[in-house]
């Protein structure tokens, strides 16, 4: 009775996610039009930050149970599942036009960002000492580089102003604040109680913690990402789908993951030292893309790649834990 509980709660849990990120976009893509704000800015800001409060929340979590393989492997494998899950149905649903911006900024400082997880997590290596951890001024210095992120990425909204042409339905400012709220509102707690009971659930199949954190708590606390990328690509707006998931994975990292080790240091499992390359490889993967085929732009077969890349990547992990 419980598993057919946790069961019908996962099924709410997403039906709350894909109406929270409905509203979420229609909030934010009419005050950028209204704003002559970038809808790419408010893809990397409000729309990142409410789609990662899932993220936040079971690393804050786990962090605090000590659950340390849980919070790192979620960001990681949410990173992962970002690009080549989420990236590629959104480009099977619609092609994605990609800012210059994002090209050369925005994802190389996705790239920087999980490189910095590879260095900081590999004491033993690069310092030469006997442990392996992710400690309080690692913390302190992802959240300091997400600081100058966040002023970086204001300084685009006030630098370009050009608003998009396409069919963007205009709410009065009130109303689309109201959405926006009840968006983050929606996907926050959706995705809560999503993964809860899908940690219930694989825990009652007897997943380890690494792998309950590089698969199901990655794909769950994914999905605000993937529900607003993929209603965004199918309204034309693709500066919030792509901004969306390449803020996320800059979020995930300086702010979630540098969060987290502020409230304790967590130690790395040097196996996660081959889910760091993947995000590294899937991210130099995307750049790549930019400057193959239609130029700045994610084409359908580059998502049928991405998403072949993730099932044989699912099936590798689970195959090594």
């Amino acid at each position: 009775m419980t598993i057919f509980i946790a069961i019908i709660l996962v099924i709410a849990g997403l039906a709350i996610l894909i109406g929270g990120a409905e509203v979420m976009v229609r909030g934010s893509a009419s005050i950028a039009r209204k704003m002559g704000i970038s809808p790419l800015v408010v893809g990397l800001t409000i729309v990142a930050f409410g789609t990662s409060a899932p993220e936040l929340i079971v690393n804050i979590l786990a962090a605090m149970q000590g659950n340390t393989d849980l919070a790192i492997g979620n960001v990681i494998g949410s990173n992962i599942s970002n690009i080549l899950l989420i990236l590629g149905i959104a480009a099977l649903v619609a092609p994605l036009a990609v800012q210059k911006s994002t090209v050369w900024k925005e994802i190389p400082l996705a790239l920087l960002a999980a490189v910095i997880v590879l260095f900081i997590g590999n004491d033993s290596i690069i310092d030469g000492v006997n442990f392996n951890a992710i400690t309080r001024t690692d913390g302190l210095m992802l959240v300091s580089i997400f600081a100058i992120f966040i002023y970086y990425t204001f300084g685009i909204a006030k630098n370009n102003s050009k608003k998009d042409d396409d069919d963007v339905k205009i709410y009065p400012n009130s109303r689309a604040i109201v959405f926006i709220i009840i968006g983050i509102i929606g996907l926050f707690f959706g995705g809560k109680i999503l993964v809860d009971n899908a940690i219930t659930l694989a825990q009652a199949a007897g997943l380890s913690d690494a792998l309950i954190g590089l698969t199901v708590v990655a794909i769950g606390t994914s999905l605000p990402e993937l529900v607003t990328s993929v209603i965004a690509a199918m309204k034309k707006q693709a500066d919030i789908a792509v901004g969306n998931i390449v803020g996320s994975n800059i979020f995930n990292v300086l702010w979630i993951l540098g969060a987290s080790s502020l409230i304790t240091k967590l130690p790395f499992n040097e196996k996660l030292n081959q889910d760091v390359m993947m995000n590294i490889a899937a991210t130099i993967m995307l750049f790549t893309f930019m400057f193959i085929g239609t130029r700045h732009k994610i084409d359908r077969w580059n998502g049928a790649l991405f998403l072949g890349m993730y099932i044989v990547y699912i099936g590798a992990i689970i195959f090594r834990n």
